[in-house]
């Protein structure tokens, strides 16, 4: 693939020959909506030898109430260094659903300052269908000192995105299901309202994968996705969605093909659509 930012993702090739790696940290990330799953338990059951569990609830700001909202610099420093992650680590993440909540976490080490974190396209799927290996139980790696360095301007804030709605100096891309956007879908939390925020427009994540090959699509792809949502990729963007999962693989897709201005609306339509002062559109 001739992405512009290629290192974001792996292969399952890439990763087969370096599970040994001392400088490869490999977490699963796997994170599914209420009602559809335990990831932890599902990990303890089958995971890809040497990954640890990378917890998106937990490893959050649990002082509110909006689910799995990045936590404080210090908090994602101790969890991590408690996962083995060092400033040094080449950090490779995957989940069970192909590329999906992976894509969350990447987004995360990004925001904290870790550039050198990827993806395995294709996630456990593809590693599964090839028939390689995996093991059970839980992986306690040995800890490791780490510092996080917050990058504010790859995330957007409510007020943030409230105040966009006057200046449109951002465009505002929205990954739900085009149902979901339009408000012909119920939303899966409850008290969230249907519809989508003024302005915005929809590219349903699934819409960035090769189904074919179960990976993520290469560059002319990608960037024909955003095109034909109304995206110009000459201006900035902010990536939403239900709570900021599919919004990162928004965020992925455009780093990959080398998307230099965009963030993701860490609260999302769980935070904007469930309170009373947001205006909605269906």
């Amino acid at each position: 693939m001739s992405y512009a930012n290629p290192d974001a993702l792996v292969s399952t090739e890439w990763l087969a020959t370096r599970l040994a790696d001392p400088v490869v940290a490999l977490l699963d990330g796997t994170w599914y909506l209420p009602g559809q799953g335990d990831p932890r338990a599902d990990y303890e059951k089958a995971h890809i030898p040497s990954a640890a569990f990378f917890d998106i609830d937990a490893i959050a700001d649990r002082a509110t109430d909006l689910p799995h909202m990045l936590p404080d610099a210090e908090t994602f420093a101790r969890l991590m260094g408690a996962l083995g992650v060092g400033n040094d680590s080449h950090v490779v993440v995957y989940d069970r659903q192909g590329v999906v909540s992976a894509a969350r976490v990447w987004w995360e080490f990004r925001f904290f300052g870790h550039a050198r974190v990827s993806v395995l396209d294709g996630g456990l799927p593809k590693w599964q269908a090839e028939g390689r290996p995996v093991e059970s139980g839980v992986v306690t790696p040995k800890a490791k000192p780490y510092r996080a360095r917050p990058n504010p301007g790859l995330v957007r804030s409510l007020d943030q995105v409230r105040a966009n709605l006057a200046s449109r100096r951002e465009q505002v891309l929205d990954a739900r299901t085009a149902g979901r956007f339009r408000g012909t879908e119920p939303e899966p939390r409850p008290g969230c309202r249907s519809g989508h925020i003024p302005g915005s427009l929809n590219l349903p994540y699934a819409k960035l994968f090769d189904r074919a090959r179960k990976t993520m699509a290469d560059d002319a792809g990608l960037a024909a996705a955003f095109r034909s949502a109304g995206i110009d990729l000459s201006r900035p963007v902010v990536t939403s969605c239900g709570s900021g999962i599919t919004a990162s693989v928004l965020a992925l897709g455009l780093h990959l093909i080398g998307h230099r201005d965009f963030a993701v609306y860490d609260g999302s339509w769980s935070e904007w659509g469930t309170r009373a002062d947001t205006p909605v559109e269906s």
